[in-house]
């Protein structure tokens, strides 16, 4: 196990604040105050941290210690989700806090989906994320971010999307009127689920001509020049709300740590996030191991699978391959190679936070895996046939772990959690296309991306409007 004392303890200078901003590179290092607006450090371009000064922040003795948090559940703070752990994450006063009730999620135990993966009945737990405001985990980051816009007096906020977090963007500009949101789509590359939200909530809409990763670009250049504040989850402040998702989970097994987080792979957040959360507790001494990390990108946008498997990039004490890293994006750009998957959340080929997702495999002993996207359907489908319904995205982490299952890297009698990061109705046209009998709508939406067959599909039955052919087909179907 790596190393797991948090990065950086020198104070930005003439600030009394526990928290503070620190770049991620070991040999840069450089401080900033924590009410600085950065994407990225002046000096030497690298991504920054949230960073505290543990010794004089008030954390707990112990995690159980936060249970207390519930009998304040009547005060909005503590009954977020995430700010219920706010000694975790002292980054702004409470009187500065902004939340809309993020964070009532719930970790279910799934043997039917146990089952299906290849492990014992009682160890496999979805961790489901779609019970946030907005349907995605993003509204645990979002509320960070806001809250830390909020602290610096911001009037807009912008991020690009493919789908969840502008439809949190927007949730959040819409319900809290603190700032304006200015959303960055690309061509074709959003589920309707999700542009509804960022529609009906209100917000700009900028649609370009291009993928996910033509519109990071631009928001980032625009942001830069009209001084927008920019919420994407290369900032930091994101990652601290996203940290919570752990924290939770910890909290509903008890405070035991399981042995394997399993998280989609999309643009690094929840992998990054994950990987410092435990870090943290780790050298706060709230816990005694830190859980194993599998992060699993889709087959058609496998830059993570495709740098640490296949090539052998790692976190290196924070001096990555970054040769080995600009040989691939070149390689990609060569081909005019674009991310394709009907996971359309984590269709992402240049992942804003590759170098901490890094540093989290290090921490965590990860591993990373691609799936494809019949898998993906696949495993959608066994979750949703246990009552709780993901988007395709999601279903990632239960093929991921079947997959890792098979190879013997999980063992049956492992603790392991899969994150669930959005709601069913995200993207209802690919469970619709997956389960019906309308071949042309699936080959129209699942076809064209090399889906095949619907191993689970739950068809619709067709009988005549005949009362009596009605009920035969109960009987023979039920």
């Amino acid at each position: 196990m790596a190393d797991t004392k948090p990065v950086g303890h020198k104070r930005p200078p003439h600030t009394t604040d526990v928290a503070y901003q620190q770049c991620i590179n070991p040999l840069c290092g450089a401080v900033l105050d924590v009410r600085q607006v950065r994407t990225a450090c002046d000096r030497c371009g690298d991504l920054l941290d949230v960073q505290y000064d543990w010794d004089r922040a008030s954390v707990p003795s112990r995690l159980a210690d936060f249970e207390r948090m519930w009998a304040e559940r009547r005060a909005p703070m503590r009954f977020s989700g995430v700010w219920r752990f706010h000694e975790l994450l002292p980054f702004a006063p409470p009187d500065q806090v902004v939340t809309v009730g993020e964070g009532q999620t719930l970790l279910q135990q799934a043997d039917a989906v146990a089952q299906y993966v290849g492990v014992r009945a009682g160890r496999l737990y979805l961790q489901y994320e779609g019970m946030n405001p907005s349907g995605s985990f993003k509204d645990n980051g979002m509320c960070a971010a806001f809250t830390h816009a909020r602290m610096t007096g911001a009037s807009r906020a912008a991020c690009a999307s493919t789908g969840n977090t502008s439809a949190s963007l927007a949730m959040y500009s819409a319900v809290t009127r603190l700032m304006k949101a200015v959303i960055f789509i690309g061509s074709g590359k959003i589920a309707y689920g999700k542009l509804s939200q960022a529609l009906e909530f209100g917000a700009l809409t900028v649609q370009i001509a291009g993928d996910f990763d033509d519109a990071m670009v631009r928001v980032r250049e625009v942001s830069k020049d009209l001084g927008i504040y920019l919420v994407n989850s290369i900032n930091p402040f994101r990652l601290e709300g996203q940290k919570t998702i752990m924290f939770r989970v910890l909290e509903a097994l008890g405070w035991e740590v399981p042995d394997w987080i399993v998280v989609p792979g999309g643009n690094l957040g929840n992998s990054s996030a994950f990987g410092k959360a435990f870090s943290e507790l780790h050298a706060l001494g709230l816990i005694d191991r830190i859980p194993r990390l599998a992060v699993i990108n889709a087959a058609g946008a496998d830059t993570l699978y495709q740098l640490v498997e296949r090539r052998g990039v790692r976190w290196n004490d924070g001096c990555p391959d970054m040769q080995a890293i600009g040989d691939y994006y070149r390689e990609l750009d060569a081909r005019s190679a674009k991310a394709d998957t009907i996971a359309s959340a984590i269709e992402i080929n240049r992942p804003v936070n590759l170098k901490k997702c890094l540093r989290a495999l290090e921490v965590c002993q990860g591993v990373v895996r691609r799936v494809s996207d019949q898998e993906i359907l696949d495993a959608k489908a066994q979750v949703g046939a246990g009552g709780i319904g993901c988007e395709p995205a999601s279903a990632a982490s239960v093929a991921g772990a079947k997959l890792l299952r098979e190879e013997g890297i999980i063992e049956p009698g492992d603790r392991v959690v899969c994150i669930l990061t959005g709601h069913q109705l995200k993207d209802p046209t690919a469970t619709v296309a997956y389960h019906t009998t309308d071949q042309d709508l699936f080959n129209e939406v699942l076809g064209s991306r090399g889906v095949r067959r619907a191993s689970f599909a739950n068809r619709a039955v067709a009988v005549p409007n005949d009362l009596e052919a009605i009920i035969r087909a109960i009987q023979l179907y039920s």
